[in-house]
């Protein structure tokens, strides 16, 4: 593990994340970028993502740990006003995860799969699992 110039934090992390992976999570460093990471988040048992493989990339910025991890479009609490030093990447995956497995309409990315998941859940449930069978199934 090249870790030229990283705070003693981000080593830290890194070596928890490797050494103590969380189950269903595997997130790894680049060679090229220790602040970068690829991570797979299996799709948690009985949500409608079981059995996806879900594939991130995660940044960590210059700012880190006062700014949190950079994740795209990700609509978690923690990755944006509720972020806090405090919380640690293992947090961050452990926290998506959870939200695979409780989705909430409540803070959308997309305004229109909220408004159908409110009105007719088990049909977006099912949806859910069609894209995830299709997008998401580790092939």
């Amino acid at each position: 593990m090249a870790n030229t110039n990283l705070p003693r934090r981000i080593i830290k992390e890194t070596q928890r994340l490797l050494s103590e992976p969380a189950p269903g999570i595997s997130a790894s460093p680049s060679e090229e970028n220790m602040r970068y990471f690829n991570v797979m988040i299996l799709g948690p048992s009985q949500s409608p993502y079981e059995g996806g493989v879900f594939k991130l990339e995660l940044f960590l910025p210059e700012e880190y740990p006062m700014a949190a991890p950079k994740l795209g479009r990700i609509c978690l609490d923690i990755l944006k006003d509720k972020w806090s030093p405090a919380l640690q990447i293992r947090t961050v995956l452990l926290s998506i995860q959870a939200l695979l497995s409780a989705p909430n309409p409540d803070d959308p990315l997309s305004e229109n799969i909220a408004k159908h998941w409110k009105a007719n859940e088990a049909e977006a449930v099912e949806t859910a699992k069609e894209w995830t069978r299709l997008y998401a199934s580790g092939a």
